[in-house]
Order: C-alpha cells, then structure tokens, then sequence
C-alpha cells in the first residue's frame, strides 16, 4: 500500500474475524533468539499463534549467513494492550490540548492499535529486529518500540531520515519477512503481523484468522 492506513481506519475495524482456534504456543526454545527487555512474570510476551512462529522460523531461514531475528514481544494480553494505549492517549492529549477526541485516538493508533483490534493481543504480531552472529543488534535507524515523536519520525519504516545502513538493514528484515507471509505496520519498522486484521487488509484475504485472546 502505497498510502498508510492506521489500525483505527475503518477498512481495517470492520474486517471480520473467522476465528480458527489455532493455539498460542511459546516460542522459547524453538530456534528463535529471545529477548527479555518486554518480558512479564507470566512469560505470556513469548507467546504467538503456532502459524505466525512458523512464518518467522521461515523468514529467519532466508536471511543472509550470520544474521538472525531478535524476538522482543509477542502476545500483549487485552488489559495490557488498553493500558498502553490509554498511556500513550493521554500523552498525546496533554501535548495537544485542543486535539479532538478522534484526532487523539487517530494519532494513538500510529504507535498502539486500539485494544479491540490489537494483532498482539491475538497473538497474530511481534515485535523484532536483526542480530549478528555475536547476538549484536543491527543499526535499524531506532530502537525497538521508538515512538513518533522521539524518532521524529525515524520509526516509520519507510523513513528517509536514517543511515544507508539502517535503510539496507531494514530492508534485508522486510525482505525476509515478506517472503514468508507477514506484513508490516508501516509506522512501526519492527511490527510484523499474520492472520489478523491488518494483515488481511494487506492481502485482499476476506477475513482476519485470529482475533483478540485471553491467556
């Protein structure tokens, strides 16, 4: 898509989900590097649905010789997911005081989907990035999770305003993960998804896989 389309837009909200009942596995020990920085007490942040950790294991398979994906978070029970995106309206609201409700939710929703449709919270998402052979993350322009307003922007994926070599970096990531089925979400460089709303946006498919999911 050549436009960016928010996970609050209407053609993504109204896309049904025909639930397939695939189970949430834990991707711990499964030929995926783990980070810790998003880990919870209950473990649940290394969780996705068996069809997304399959997609990643192939996605990791093509990349170039000593360079493997770094998962940082997975599923976000429902709770979660609202918390983030009250903090991050509030935010947005104290920085903007004459914003219109929409405009504030809008806006939300480049960095945190609205909880009813979060792909994290159906385990159908993950957050990533690149390793070396040593387990050294890759320069991909931001951190992880870098928001709007602190990257100037940088967080988008198809930003200008990074190195070449953030730039060739990110585009071995998409490459890989394209090939294998998941989609981005072009304000979030590390946000990929499979068999939620968005991703069915992205693919023409006419109905989500996986919808939200209590663990």
């Amino acid at each position: 898509m050549s436009e960016i389309i928010l996970m609050s837009d209407p053609r993504v909200v109204t896309i049904p989900v025909i639930e397939s009942g695939e189970a949430l596995v834990d991707v711990r020990g499964k030929g995926l590097l783990t980070d810790a920085r998003r880990a919870d007490a209950e473990g649940a942040f290394a969780y996705l649905r068996h069809g997304v950790l399959d997609r990643l294991l192939k996605a990791q398979e093509l990349l170039p010789d000593g360079l493997r994906l770094l998962f940082v978070e997975g599923y976000r029970p429902p709770s979660l997911q609202a918390r983030y995106f009250d903090e991050y309206a509030d935010e947005l609201r104290a920085a903007n005081p004459n914003w219109p409700a929409e405009e504030v939710r809008t806006a939300t929703s480049r960095y945190v989907s609205p909880p009813e449709i979060a792909p994290h919270s159906a385990g159908a998402a993950v957050d990533l990035t690149l390793v070396d052979a040593e387990g050294v993350e890759l320069d991909m322009g931001t951190r992880v999770n870098a928001n709007p307003e602190d990257s100037d922007g940088a967080c988008y994926t198809a930003a200008g305003n990074i190195s070449a070599e953030a730039k060739e970096n990110r585009a071995l990531l998409t490459a890989a993960l394209e090939t294998a089925g998941l989609v981005n979400y072009p304000t979030e460089w590390w946000h990929w998804s499979f068999g939620d709303r968005y991703w069915a946006l992205n693919t023409g498919a006419p109905a989500a896989l996986y919808g939200p999911k209590e663990v």
